[in-house]
């Protein structure tokens, strides 16, 4: 496997918070307010699609820790930000700086592992 991942890339996506990523909706509170799972969920996504496209053909990551504080609550119908870094690499293992926002500050920091794995590999051991 030739991996041409390095140390340094970044990464950002944005979402509208809806009802569909709401605490109540998530069943993770009762409120209607922006949930940390889904939270989480954006941070992964950006860590997983700053190198996704940069893996050799039949390769992906998978997540296997993450390590995340939600700052502070955000309402529904708001802009939030996740931004990504990669900190370093271990072999196939990746480790992920990460960082949500919305329009008032940083509502989210931690850090995220993934794993490079061979999809088809990775698959053949659930069976």
């Amino acid at each position: 496997m030739d991996i041409k991942v390095s140390p340094g890339i970044k990464h950002h996506e944005e979402i509208t918070a809806y009802n569909d990523q709401s605490a109540r909706f998530f069943g993770s509170g009762s409120v209607d307010v922006f949930a940390t799972p889904a939270m989480i969920a954006l941070m992964e996504k950006t860590a997983y699609n700053s190198v996704q496209t940069i893996l050799p053909k039949g390769y992906t990551t998978v997540g296997t820790e993450v390590n995340i504080k939600h700052l502070k609550a955000t309402a529904l119908g708001k802009q939030i930000r996740s931004d990504s870094y990669l900190r370093s690499i271990d072999g196939k293992k990746l480790l992920f700086e990460l960082h949500a926002w919305d329009d008032k500050g940083m509502i989210g920091i931690g850090t995220h592992i993934r794993v490079i794995v061979e999809e088809k590999e990775f698959m053949a051991k659930l069976k």
